[in-house]
């Protein structure tokens, strides 16, 4: 059953992730995205590993897309006409992907990958607790004023480009 999981998972993700990439509108490209995300933390709840989806939905599917998605609402002229939505690069983008692609494939079957037999320590939650507030605590804050400081730009340049538009 994990496995079926693991795989349908997999697709939602996969495809939903092509979608952000293909998608003409920009709105759907930030709701795709969600769906992506949504995927990924299932995957990291299927390893185990139920701190990271946690952080996965709360950081990026709660507070980068929610940014994402102001920032979408509060540009003016997203929608206007005269703004062009197509891809000019078509041709040097699918040749990345397709190199990408077979290194990534060649890298799947030429790497011996080792499985861990070991459990893991039942306060792992608690120790990266302690670590995010003590040994990185500063790493920590930096990050939250350098996502604030992010979050009140996009609001400055909306509100300069508003004011332009009108």
């Amino acid at each position: 059953m994990n496995v079926f999981v693991f795989y349908l998972l997999a697709i939602i993700a996969s495809v939903s992730a092509f979608r952000v990439v293909t998608a003409r509108n920009v709105f759907h490209s930030a709701l795709f995205l969600v769906l992506t995300l949504f995927s990924i933390a299932g995957i990291y709840i299927l390893l185990g590993a139920e701190f990271l989806a946690g952080v996965q939905v709360l950081i990026y599917v709660g507070a980068i897309t929610i940014l994402i998605i102001f920032a979408i609402m509060l540009t003016h002229q997203i929608s206007n006409k005269s703004i062009r939505q197509t891809n000019e690069q078509v041709f040097p983008a699918v040749l990345i992907v397709l190199i990408f692609f077979a290194m990534s494939i060649a890298t799947l079957l030429l790497t011996s990958w080792p499985t861990a037999t070991a459990e893991l320590p039942s306060d792992n939650v608690n120790r990266i607790g302690q670590l995010l507030m003590t040994t990185y605590v500063i790493p920590f804050e930096v990050i939250s004023v350098v996502l604030l400081v992010a979050l009140i730009g996009a609001i400055v340049i909306s509100r300069r480009e508003k004011r332009s538009g009108d």
